[in-house]
């Protein structure tokens, strides 16, 4: 295992340092410079697979495949799970429903792309990641307020907004076939999380998939992947289920999905997805794993700004809940608060689960409503 990277090797978790045979120090927003490296250390050692664990190299991982010759997603494959607007104009022609839309680089292309679509809109970036500048439009009052927020942006999606329950359809694949599914509920959906300082957003991976008020969504995933040609490795794909029972994609990324969420997957499976997915890649099969659980991340936010002066609820809760909590991951005392809108992790996390959901969802409202934290 040979690590390509652009932070020094002495900053690497032990953990990774310790498991690597050779790290490579190269800028990765160089790609002349890392084809180079690799060339040089391929004179030494043969590159038999590329993998890409961040969306902003994915491309450049194609491109290290394609000069060596390697098994995998090429460039052009690859480019659909970064652009949005052309992920959904190749799932457009397969017959897949999704979001009206529109990609537009200008403002006068906003405003453009808005008048078609109609209100209320999302406005977000093209190759973005999770919610960041995401933004939900209802007038043109204000996307002109938006307007100066994605300026940075190069190219921004113009989306109609769907009123819908989000749900995740989460993949491991190997030579083609589908190894294991998962999929999660967020409460409440991002969007409105990233909204609001008091929540504590939520999400849960679900036990009994195999639910029909999940089967439409989970083929339409299916569907995805073959109109996408995805072969091998993890997905996360967003969804919507309307209140009619309509589903409507979202996006997919070629990656697990962040903000803990594969931590929540092994606790609801008592399994390693991080080992099915190594098996997945290297042997294109794994061993199966069965879901056990519904398992969620209560991510915490602070009151107050500044550091942390003091929590309140835990210990109680602890002692009402304790065989059902996996994990619990806070702030100390003394530590800085984290900017909410910039992450999901937020302050801090608590990890629960439950065989039952019913059971899993009034624990996890008790943790988010009753455990609490303080900043000064």
């Amino acid at each position: 295992m040979i690590g390509i990277g652009d932070q020094p090797v002495d900053v690497l978790p032990a953990e990774a340092r310790d498991h690597l045979a050779h790290y490579e120090h190269v800028s990765l927003a160089n790609e002349g410079a890392v084809l180079a490296a690799l060339h040089g250390l391929a004179q030494h050692a043969r590159v038999d697979q590329v993998e890409c664990l961040w969306e902003p190299y994915m491309v450049l991982a194609a491109r290290i495949r394609e000069s060596f010759d390697l098994p995998g997603m090429t460039v052009q494959e690859t480019l659909p799970f970064r652009d949005k607007e052309l992920m959904k104009q190749k799932l457009d022609a397969a017959g897949i429903r999704t979001p009206h839309h529109a990609s537009a680089s200008t403002v006068q292309g906003i405003w453009e792309a808005a008048e078609r679509i109609g209100y209320p809109l999302i406005v977000k970036p093209i190759a973005g990641a999770g919610s960041a500048d995401t933004y939900r439009v209802d007038s043109t009052a204000e996307l002109t307020d938006v307007l100066p927020m994605v300026r940075h942006v190069d190219v921004v999606s113009v989306e109609e907004f769907i009123d819908a329950e989000e749900f995740t359809f989460d993949t491991v694949c190997g030579a083609g076939d589908i190894l294991f599914e998962n999929v999660s509920w967020y409460r409440p959906r991002p969007l409105e999380a990233r909204s609001h300082e008091w929540i504590s957003p939520m999400t849960i991976a679900l036990r009994d998939i195999d639910d029909e008020q999940y089967a439409a969504g989970r083929a339409m995933g299916r569907d995805v992947l073959g109109a996408l040609g995805f072969r091998a490795g993890f997905t996360h794909m967003e969804w919507y289920r309307k209140a009619d029972g309509e589903v409507v994609f979202g996006e997919i990324g070629a990656r697990p999905p962040g903000a803990r969420t594969v931590d929540i997957m092994n606790y609801a499976t008592d399994g390693d997805l991080f080992r099915t997915w190594a098996e997945a890649m290297v042997t294109g099969t794994s061993a199966p794993l069965t879901r056990r659980y519904n398992a969620a991340n209560i991510f915490k936010r602070a009151e107050g700004s500044g550091r942390i002066t003091h929590i309140e609820g835990l210990d109680w809760l602890l002692a009402e809940y304790r065989d059902n909590v996996c994990v619990v991951d806070l702030p100390p005392i003394g530590g800085h608060r984290r900017d909410w809108r910039a992450t999901l992790l937020s302050d801090g996390m608590v990890i629960v689960r439950h065989p039952e959901l019913d059971g899993l969802i009034e624990m996890a409202d008790r943790f988010a409503r009753d455990l609490r934290m303080y900043a000064a």
